[in-house]
């Protein structure tokens, strides 16, 4: 409770300091009135010189009075000069791409059919829940003892007074720590139980499109209008629960494996990317020492927000 209070008292005073200087920034400033373009001022009359020889002085007219005079004309406005492009030499002609086999790919729906898919999401989600569970028990935990302080606060010393609210404090951090603990390894099983997921369907869908003969798969997401031969959904999804009905999840507190992760040196320009674009998995397996054999390059993106188009025939 004197913790409350204090919290209050510092609150209350946060609130309060920044209003001084803003009243002090809000006093009237007597300012002079003469300053005020656009008006017309009262000024001292001249001096004269009874000695001066009097001479005829340009009248102004009216306006002059009234309407300041500009210094100057305004300055023109600048924009930055770039330097001249460089000319471009013509390339040599290379040679021109393949004519384009187009196959339409739903990966959400072959992530839902994929067993393996499921078995994490039902494996995860329960390891999920079950922290959810922990921690509102915890929860509970610390209101009870901090309800019983307060009933015992008036037949205690002052000296047991602070060894329960450290021990409560103690007991309130160090479950934090753990629930977090546990909840980034439930992250790093997901991550690598999808992990196995990821790489073998990019595998999947480069068999699939090389027995179709396609060299270009779109998601169908990103389709407006096709016709269903497009569609090599349910295929992917079939050999991909043959090749992999299951994946390894580790223990329920168990990290998994990790290795270090080394720099990368730069690729020579014409090595085909295994499957460009593809989601890597923050704790996935590590990649085979060995590619496959180069093939037609197959585009794997994540699909794009938008809602799944309808298909046509």
């Amino acid at each position: 409770m004197r913790y409350s209070v204090a919290l209050l008292a510092l609150a209350s005073a946060a609130f309060v300091l920044p209003l001084v200087p803003a009243r002090a920034q809000q006093a009237p400033q007597q300012s002079p009135q003469w300053f005020v373009p656009g008006q017309q001022q009262q000024k001292a009359p001249p001096r004269t010189n009874p000695h001066a020889t009097p001479q005829a002085a340009p009248t102004p007219g009216p306006e002059a009075a009234q309407t300041p005079q500009p210094a100057g004309p305004p300055p023109p406005q600048m924009q930055l000069q770039l330097p001249p492009v460089p000319q471009l030499p013509p390339l040599p002609k290379g040679s021109a791409p393949p004519a384009a086999v187009i196959g339409v790919l739903g990966v959400p729906e072959v992530m839902r059919a994929s067993t393996a898919a499921q078995e994490v999401e039902r494996t995860i989600g329960g390891r999920r829940a079950k922290l959810n569970q922990d921690a509102q028990k915890e929860q509970a935990a610390w209101r009870d003892m901090q309800q019983a302080l307060v009933n015992d606060r008036a037949k205690l010393k002052p000296d047991q007074i602070r060894t329960r609210e450290r021990a409560l404090q103690d007991r309130i951090t160090n479950a934090q720590r753990e629930f977090r603990e546990r909840n980034r390894i439930i992250q790093e099983e997901g991550q690598y139980a999808l992990g196995q997921i990821e790489q073998t369907l990019i595998a999947v869908i480069r068999q699939v499109s090389e027995s179709r003969g396609m060299n270009l798969v779109l998601h169908r997401q990103q389709v407006a209008l096709n016709v269903n031969e497009f569609d090599i959904t349910a295929q992917v999804a079939d050999e991909l629960n043959k090749i992999l009905p299951h994946v390894i999840i580790p223990a329920e507190g168990q990290e998994p494996p990790m290795v270090p992760v080394k720099p990368q040196a730069a690729a020579p320009s014409k090595a085909p990317a295994a499957a460009g674009g593809a989601p890597q998995a923050g704790a996935s397996a590590p990649a085979p020492a060995s590619a496959p054999a180069p093939a037609p390059s197959v585009s794997v993106t994540p699909a794009p927000p938008s809602p799944p188009a309808s298909n046509g025939k």
